[in-house]
C-alpha cells in the first residue's frame, strides 16, 4: 500500500522541519529561488488560461501543476516552512530552535521573492514584445488584478485588511493542506493527486498567497497597473504573510502535531475499567 498513516505522516513532518532549518544557504536559496520561479510561471499560466477561455475554474483546475512540480523537485516555498520548521521545535529535536526557524524564513522568503520577481520580468517582456508595445490581453488583466488586490482592500480600509488577512490564512490552510497531503503516499501519482485538491480549492476560491503574489504585483506594476510598491507591501504582502503564517502553523502543523503525533490517552469505552481482564 501506497498510503501512509496520519502517525507515519505527522513524524515526517517534523523530519522535514528539522532537515530544512540545518539546510546551508546556498541550498535554501537555490531551493526557494526555484519555488518561486515555478510557481510564478503557474500563476502565469492560470492567468492565460483564465483570459483566453473565459473560464476560471480551467484555470484553476490546471494552476496545481506548477506546485506540483516544484514539490517533487525538492523546492520550498515559505507558505510550507511557516508549517514545517516551527514543529522541529515544538517537538524539541537536538539543535533546533527559533532563531533557526527564523532564518529558515527569511532565506526562503527572499528566494522565493527573487525566483518570482525574475519569472515577472520574463513574462512582462512577453507580455509587451520586449516592452516596446502596450500589454496584451494577458498583461492588461495581471495589472487589473493589481489594482484590485491593493487598492481595493485599502479603500475598504479596516474591514479590507481583515478581508486580506483572513484570505491569506485560509489560503495557507489549503497549500499547506497540499503539502502534508503529499506525505500521505509513497508513489508519485499518490502525492499529486493529493496535493492537486487542495490546492484547486485555494486558487478558485481567490484566496491570498505570498508567493503568487510576489509575481502577480511586480509585474502588474511594470505591466502598468495604476498601484504603488507601497500599496503592494502595505495592503498586500505584508498582511498576507501573516496570514499565510497563521494559517499554516495553526490550521495544519498544529492540528496534526496535536492529534497525530502527541496523542492523547484514549478514554475508557462505557463499562470497561481499563484494567486488562484475562479470559477464563
Amino acid at each position: 500500500m501506497s498510503y501512509v498513516a496520519p502517525q507515519e505522516f505527522a513524524a515526517k513532518m517534523i523530519d522535514a522541519g528539522e532537515s530544512k532549518i540545518f539546510m546551508s544557504t546556498k541550498d535554501t536559496l537555490i531551493r526557494a529561488f526555484m519555488a518561486g520561479a515555478i510557481l510564478a510561471l503557474a500563476a502565469a499560466f492560470a492567468v492565460t488560461i483564465a483570459v483566453n477561455t473565459g473560464n476560471f475554474l480551467v484555470a484553476s483546475l490546471l494552476f496545481p501543476v506548477g506546485f506540483c512540480m516544484l514539490y517533487l523537485l525538492g523546492f520550498d516555498l515559505l507558505t510550507g516552512v511557516f508549517t514545517l520548521a516551527p514543529l522541529a521545535v515544538i517537538a524539541k529535536r537536538p539543535g533546533c530552535t527559533w532563531n533557526g526557524v527564523l532564518r529558515n524564513w527569511g532565506l526562503v522568503f527572499c528566494g522565493n521573492f527573487a525566483g518570482a520577481l525574475t519569472t515577472a520580468v520574463f513574462m512582462a517582456i512577453i507580455f509587451t514584445m520586449g516592452f516596446s508595445q502596450e500589454p496584451n490581453a494577458v498583461g492588461q488583466k495581471i495589472g487589473q488584478i493589481g489594482e484590485a488586490r491593493t487598492l481595493g482592500y485599502a479603500a475598504a480600509g479596516g474591514a479590507g485588511m481583515l478581508t486580506v488577512f483572513i484570505r491569506a490564512v485560509m489560503c495557507n490552510w489549503m497549500v499547506s493542506t497540499g503539502v502534508v497531503a503529499a506525505m500521505m503516499s509513497s508513489s508519485v501519482s499518490g502525492k499529486i493527486m493529493a496535493m492537486w485538491m487542495p490546492i484547486i480549492v485555494f486558487f478558485y476560491l481567490g484566496f491570498e498567497h505570498s508567493i503568487v503574489n510576489m509575481f502577480l504585483f511586480p509585474s502588474g506594476i511594470m505591466l502598468g497597473g495604476q498601484f504603488t510598491w507601497v500599496d503592494y507591501f502595505a495592503y498586500n504582502e505584508i498582511p498576507v504573510v501573516l496570514g499565510n503564517l497563521v494559517g499554516g502553523l495553526t490550521f495544519v502543523g498544529g492540528m496534526i502535531y496535536a492529534t497525530h503525533y502527541k496523542t492523547s490517552p484514549k478514554r475508557n469505552a462505557p463499562g470497561q475499567s481499563g484494567a486488562y481482564v484475562p479470559a477464563e
